[in-house]
């Protein structure tokens, strides 16, 4: 009997309660987790009456705004600026040194250049300051050529020095920029604005040897102050605050003053040396008991030391290749 109880009519074993309510459980949690995903997202999915709530609202405070010129709004607004403000002035902080950058970087390029360009604008300035009383000098050495000119009543290729040493059989000469192709010839007069400086003994077409009359071979005729005494100036071979002249007087009982002027008596056609041309001043005067004669010093007007500017004394009507300065002063046109 007990037998049969525990048999179904299929002659199958009859579950227990305990299995069945085991069994039942197992499938309640299956339903729940298929059903879970779909609960979800009906949670997390906003309600048509809250779309349609923040609707109506978007659309209540434009109509306010638009109706009222934003003035229904203002202590809104006032309030979300008391909030947004702090944290908008906070991230601009922030934001503002990283977006700055591409303007610091110009910036900084900018003053490179800038700097670059007033350094370049700095030397200019120093190399014309540098050079401006060397043209200073020039300007006046060609004045006083010019005044030169007029004075002696001769008209003269201007020129400048552009070598120094010495030449054949001479040891003091120059060479100066201006040849046969500007009317300069062997044997015409040099001199500058101060006085005379010696004579040309050799000319190419472009360029000329000068010798200068501190050469010991030099000899030139001079005359002495308001006497008008003759005598004959040699150069020592120096140069400089030494470069004196000596001068031998024909009259040898004669005796000049010291700071009497001495300047050329003239050669026959002016060649080598026209007359009239100043030379120096007589700075000290030696006698001489065994030979009864003089012996004077002449300090010459001319820097040789500092020599530039100079001019050679041509012909009236002579042909240059560049302007000459005429015996009135003035410039005259190269080739008339």
């Amino acid at each position: 009997m007990a037998l049969l109880e525990r048999t179904g009519r299929d002659g199958r074993a009859a579950a227990s309660p305990r299995r069945l309510g085991s069994l039942t459980a197992r499938r309640e949690r299956r339903e729940r987790r298929w059903h879970l995903g779909p609960d979800l997202e009906r949670q997390q999915r906003p309600s048509r009456s809250l779309l349609v709530a923040l609707g109506l609202a978007s659309a209540t405070l434009m109509t306010l705004d638009l109706t009222a010129n934003g003035a229904a709004l203002d202590p809104v607004r006032g309030v979300v600026a008391d909030v947004v403000g702090p944290a908008q002035a906070g991230a601009s902080a922030i934001v503002r040194p990283v977006v700055g950058v591409p303007d610091l970087l110009r910036t900084h390029s900018s003053l490179r250049a800038e700097v670059a360009a007033l350094e370049e604008e700095n030397t200019a300035l120093r190399a014309e300051l540098g050079s401006a009383a060397f043209q200073r000098n020039r300007l006046a050495a060609y004045d006083s050529l010019t005044a030169a000119a007029e004075d002696l009543g001769y008209s003269l290729v201007p020129s400048r020095v552009v070598g120094w040493g010495p030449a054949q059989s001479f040891s003091s000469t120059v060479t100066i920029d201006a040849g046969t192709d500007a009317g300069v010839r062997p044997d015409m007069t040099v001199v500058s604005g101060a006085g005379l400086v010696g004579r040309v003994v050799s000319a190419g077409r472009t360029t000329a040897t000068v010798l200068l009359i501190t050469d010991p071979s030099s000899t030139v005729g001079a005359r002495v102050g308001d006497t008008m005494d003759m005598g004959f100036l040699r150069g020592r071979g120096v140069v400089g605050d030494e470069g004196r002249l000596d001068l031998e007087l024909v009259d040898r009982t004669a005796v000049p003053a010291r700071q009497d002027s001495v300047v050329t008596w003239g050669s026959d056609g002016g060649a080598p040396y026209v007359a009239g041309v100043p030379i120096g001043r007589v700075t000290h005067v030696y006698s001489s008991l065994r030979e009864t004669a003089q012996r004077v010093v002449v300090d010459p007007y001319v820097d040789f030391g500092s020599l530039d500017v100079v001019g050679v004394v041509v012909p009236t009507g002579t042909v240059s290749d560049r302007a000459l300065v005429g015996p009135d002063g003035e410039l005259r046109e190269a080739g008339r």
